[in-house]
């Protein structure tokens, strides 16, 4: 019979669970950066493996103490995520020296009461000599299903984590058409594709304080020309020239980098119109929050 069921991915920020979500489905739908806290929603992708099954990945906000309403929800996000699923995929990054952080996020998945399965993410970028020690030390009274150590960047070892979703899923028939991907609006998209541009471009505090609305979205006309407009929020006035530039050169360097990936996400032309707001405190607005889906 084949396999059918749910996994959600968690872990704390930058342990690389999104390079991991579109590895796992095989296209890009979750933004990376070397930003923490880059994902902020909860973002759904189904991969279907012939004649073993239909696996539904839940990539999560990463596992952090809040400080603004927004970091709450997201938290919540992640919670939430643990609590109706059938496996848990737990990443860590094997470069980073194991916290509080990492166990505190392990106790969550414990209280999950569903089997969880460690990811040792990144062991490309360590020496084997030292990855055999970590494992055993994880293999030590937390009692994983199991320990897979994978290369979410280059496909190492993901297979064979697959398999071990695989296995621990119920049985089932898939519930969700082969060609299925992901459950969130294309605008959705649109305005993660400019976030993973600011995210990219600015630098210090300012990837925590900006957020992308998309205020119009017009589908493809005669010609195939997409035109979006979208509105970058900022909390201060003293960011919005930050993002503007000199010249209005940053919001050109964001805009031209979202307009390819855009353009390679809709595979069509693209126009993109972006503008820099000053919206004060959005962090914690509800309303806000609320429009933004997080």
């Amino acid at each position: 019979m084949p396999r059918f069921g749910y996994v959600s991915l968690v872990g704390r920020p930058n342990a690389g669970k999104s390079t991991l979500m579109n590895r796992l489905v095989g296209t890009k739908i979750a933004i990376v950066s070397d930003k923490p806290q880059t994902t902020r929603n909860r973002i759904l992708g189904v991969r279907t493996y012939d004649g073993r099954g239909q696996v539904v990945y839940l990539d999560t906000p990463g596992i952090h103490r809040p400080q603004h309403r927004m970091n709450v929800r997201m938290l919540d996000a992640a919670r939430d995520a643990m609590r109706d699923v059938d496996v848990i995929g737990l990443v860590m990054d094997v470069t980073e020296k194991t916290g509080r952080g990492d166990m505190f996020a392990v106790d969550m998945t414990k209280r999950a009461d569903r089997p969880v399965v460690l990811i040792l993410n990144k062991v490309d970028l360590v020496a084997r000599p030292k990855l055999l020690p970590m494992i055993d030390a994880w293999n030590k009274g937390f009692g994983f299903t199991e320990i897979v150590p994978v290369s979410a960047e280059t496909g190492e070892n993901v297979d064979r984590l697959e398999q071990a979703f695989l296995d621990h899923l119920p049985e089932g028939e898939p519930q969700y058409p082969d060609d299925y991907l992901t459950d969130k609006p294309e605008r959705f998209f649109v305005a993660e594709l400019v976030r993973e541009q600011v995210l990219r471009h600015t630098r210090n505090e300012l990837p925590y304080t900006t957020a992308v609305v998309v205020d119009k979205f017009e589908e493809p006309d005669e010609s195939g020309l997409m035109r979006l407009y979208c509105s970058i929020l900022v909390e201060r006035e003293s960011q919005k020239p930050i993002v503007v530039g000199r010249g209005g050169d940053m919001v050109k360097r964001i805009g031209t980098g979202a307009r390819l990936e855009l353009e390679r996400f809709f595979d069509t032309r693209v126009y993109l119109d972006l503008r820099v707001k000053v919206q004060g405190d959005w962090r914690e607005d509800e309303r806000v929050l609320d429009e933004l889906g997080q």
